[in-house]
């Protein structure tokens, strides 16, 4: 049987050519019709009737030429004997004798045959391709071969419109419900949450998870004896210096505060969580170093104390609702955290302070210096705790 490949493929290399110089949707439509006219001598007009409930909003109606004036393509013939028959039997028909098509003020155009094909999206039949002929034409065996390879060109296109359309309408969504919140909510929280909008409803889970706090020390006194504005350019500086070697070893920053950072390492197992975050706590030592050094003699040494434990907490998004507003972060609760903002409190000197279970998790790895039982405020019993670093 002749399946007329090389008439096929030039077509589809024609409306392909043709396509790929548009980005919205309708452009892409109206430039398939003008393919199928071309493509099919005996064509009056063609058109793409859109069935599917959701397309006003990802295209504009297409226009008939058949009327004495525009006419919706989402309802023009949906009515006629050949697109129903290619919905109820999901293929392609071709009716030999139609009816006229009645324009609105009653005048009627006179057609030849006409065929449909229904266009599939996920087995669904979201449009169909109309083509009428004029009076006294037939279609070719080649005719229905083209309009269903536009058809299958179509329910590509239509997939990537209904997609797009889709995931703007979950950006919009998303923003519109992080906009009422955006006063409130940290800047790495909006970016899981852009990322990952499902976190948004979300129960939170139990995770292995490390927690970094970080605070700096002295900053009360600092903010007493210093112009404000000068006090926040070096916070700023300090804060941004610490972003990159927090990212690089995965860790997401969760919470600012003033003179304070909470970061959280939850993406792997126990021990590498664990080994990110004394990784990122080093980096954060070196990168302190380097700023004293570049301030030299116009203030006193800032030092960023820091505290690391690591354990099991809930994980996922938190909303703390007020009489007056919402605040919504995403954070790791539990007994891990407190420890980890305590370590960091009980920390003097630009120290890394780490719980016995972070200790263990990267034995071996680290010089680790014992500091005894430590009494933190908020744990009733005393902890045995530890530095990274060696103080005289």
């Amino acid at each position: 049987m002749e399946k007329y490949y090389k008439e096929r493929f030039e077509a589809q290399r024609g409306v392909a050519k043709k396509i790929a110089q548009f980005m919205e949707v309708n452009d892409i439509l109206e430039a398939i019709r003008e393919e199928i006219r071309i493509a099919i001598p005996s064509a009056m007009e063609a058109c793409i009737l859109l069935l599917d409930p959701d397309a006003k909003k990802y295209t504009r109606p297409l226009q008939c030429a058949l009327y004495d004036r525009p006419v919706n393509c989402l309802a023009c013939k949906r009515n006629r004997p050949a697109i129903q028959k290619a919905i109820n039997q999901r293929k392609g028909v071709v009716v030999s004798k139609s009816n006229p098509v009645v324009r609105p003020d009653g005048s009627k155009i006179q057609i030849g045959p006409e065929a449909a094909m229904p266009v599939f999206v996920d087995d669904e039949v979201l449009a169909v391709v109309s083509v009428v002929s004029r009076p006294g034409t037939r279609f070719r065996r080649k005719d229905f071969y083209l309009i269903r390879d536009f058809s299958e060109t179509l329910s590509n296109v239509l997939l990537n419109a209904k997609q797009h359309w889709e995931m703007t309408q979950e950006k919009i969504k998303i923003s519109q419900m992080l906009a009422q919140l955006s006063p409130f909510v940290p800047q790495a929280v909006r970016n899981i949450v852009e990322k990952n909008p499902e976190l948004l409803t979300q129960e939170k889970e139990k995770k292995d998870v490390s927690v970094l706090f970080l605070d700096l020390e002295g900053y009360t006194r600092l903010s007493a004896t210093r112009p404000e504005n000068e006090i926040n350019e070096i916070v700023e500086k300090m804060f941004s210096s610490f972003v990159d070697p927090i990212h690089r070893s995965h860790g997401d920053i969760n919470e600012t505060a003033g003179d304070g950072l909470m970061i959280i390492f939850k993406d792997d197992n126990a021990k590498t969580n664990a080994v990110n975050s004394v990784k990122a706590a080093f980096d954060i030592y070196d990168r302190n170093l380097d700023i004293n050094r570049e301030l030299g003699d116009r203030l006193e040494p800032i030092n960023v104390n820091m505290g690391i434990n690591s354990g099991t907490a809930l994980v996922g998004m938190t909303r703390f609702q007020g009489s007056l507003e919402t605040r919504m972060t995403y954070t790791a609760s539990g007994a891990v955290t407190n420890i980890a903002a305590r370590l960091a409190s009980y920390a003097t000197g630009g120290d890394i302070v780490i719980g016995e279970v972070t200790k263990k998790l990267i034995q071996g790895l680290w010089p680790v210096y014992d500091k005894g039982m430590a009494h933190l405020k908020g744990i009733d019993e005393a902890l045995r705790v530890f530095s990274l670093l060696k103080k005289n």
